[in-house]
Formats: C-alpha cells, sequence, structure tokens
C-alpha cells in the first residue's frame, strides 16, 4: 500500500473534518477513524463492509470476530505491518491501551490522534504500545 502524492493535506482535512463530527460506534469510532485516515493518505478502504453495521462495541466486536479478526487491532495488522516506534511517521496508526482497551489512533508528530466518545483527543506519543506503519 502506498500513500498518494498528496497525501499530507488529504490527511490534514480529514482530521479537521473527523475532529467536528460526534462519536457513534459504526459510524464514528476508533476503528474507523483509523480506517478513514488510511483512505485519505492512500485512497483504500479496509472497513468500508464494516461501516454502519454496528451500534455498540460488542456488535462491533463480534461482526469482526465473524469476519476472522480478534479485534479492530487484529484487523489493522493483518493490513499494516508493525513499525519500531524509532520509524514512525505522521499517519501511521498507533496502538494505545487504555485500561483494557485498544485504541487507535493516528499519529502526528508527538502526539497521537484518538477518537473517544468524547471526541478527538490528543495522547502523547510515548502511549503508543504498537505503531503500525502506513505506506
Amino acid at each position: 500500500m502506498h500513500r498518494l502524492p498528496d497525501w499530507k493535506p488529504r490527511l490534514t482535512a480529514y482530521v479537521v473534518k473527523a475532529a467536528s463530527t460526534p462519536f457513534q460506534y459504526g459510524v464514528h469510532d476508533c476503528a474507523l477513524f483509523a480506517a478513514g485516515a488510511v483512505v485519505a493518505q492512500c485512497g483504500l478502504d479496509h472497513a468500508d463492509h464494516f461501516r454502519g453495521q454496528y451500534r455498540n462495541l460488542r456488535a462491533g466486536l463480534r461482526l469482526l470476530k465473524r469476519s476472522g479478526y480478534a479485534d479492530h487491532v487484529a484487523l489493522a495488522s493483518a493490513i499494516l505491518p508493525d513499525r519500531h516506534p524509532a520509524l514512525m511517521r505522521p499517519g501511521d496508526l498507533a496502538v494505545i491501551e487504555d485500561d483494557g482497551r485498544l485504541i487507535l489512533g493516528v499519529v502526528q508528530g508527538e502526539c497521537i490522534y484518538a477518537v473517544t466518545p468524547a471526541g478527538i483527543g490528543r495522547l502523547s506519543i510515548d502511549r503508543a504500545s504498537r505503531i503500525l506503519g502506513v505506506g
């Protein structure tokens, strides 16, 4: 998977638009936010058939398991390679562990943008337990 030549402004526009989108499982949650960042950068949507198909976390996880993935991180890991944190770049996906939950976010400099029920937040890059390389 390769990044489009204009991936930087596309990613910026995507994050700006996502910041004003309310959290909703199956529409705008951490997994679909991360998938949308990949679409903005590469033009490929690996989550298209999951969008609008679940309304809560439990239903989303069931849908992923029926598709052969343990969770949203397993799906992202099947598509994107692990990248050593020293080699991370803006736009890569970060996996964050938070109170037993796994959150996917988007690396942007020294922070990670992540979607939670409270909206888009910025987390310190040192919260990432894994980095998945985009492009």
